[in-house]
């Protein structure tokens, strides 16, 4: 039974990391493929791309990205601020949370919008950098 103890508490922390989305906080954050800046380095990431908290180690977490990919990143560069990515070819984002209201903007592949509500009902309230709102459905952005 005390040997079953640490896996039942590496399975918690696991758990309880999942669904933890956060941003990067700023342009060119190293991606390292372990947790130590003298790891090889990944990839670079800019601000406000949302990743996925998987496990969290003192100053290191690892995260998982919209493409699935994993790599470990200083904590501190990263921000509690919610973001999406848009993963359609064009995201539509409406006035209100329904697919006859007004278009507000388009949002090409790959572009990262602030959430600005939680989901409800299938859509999410987002912003855009140049200050535009209104509602996506969450299947054509990635990061919820």
């Amino acid at each position: 039974m005390r040997s079953l103890a640490p896996l039942a508490l590496l399975a918690f922390a696991w758990s309880a990391n999942a669904g933890d989305f956060r941003s990067i906080a700023e342009n060119g954050t190293p991606m390292y493929d372990a947790p130590s800046v003298r790891a090889k380095k990944l990839f670079v990431a800019s601000r406000q791309y949302p990743v996925e908290v998987v496990i969290n180690i003192d100053s290191w977490l690892k995260v998982r990205d919209q493409a699935g990919d994993l790599a470990w990143v200083e904590k501190k560069t990263l921000s509690d601020k919610r973001t999406v990515i848009v993963t359609a070819a064009v995201a539509e984002v409406r006035q209100a949370a329904d697919e006859k209201a007004a278009l507000v903007f388009q949002a090409q592949q790959g572009v990262a919008l602030d959430v600005a509500e939680p989901p409800a009902g299938g859509w999410i309230r987002v912003r855009h950098a140049e200050g535009q709102s209104g509602y996506v459905k969450i299947n054509q952005v990635w990061g919820i």
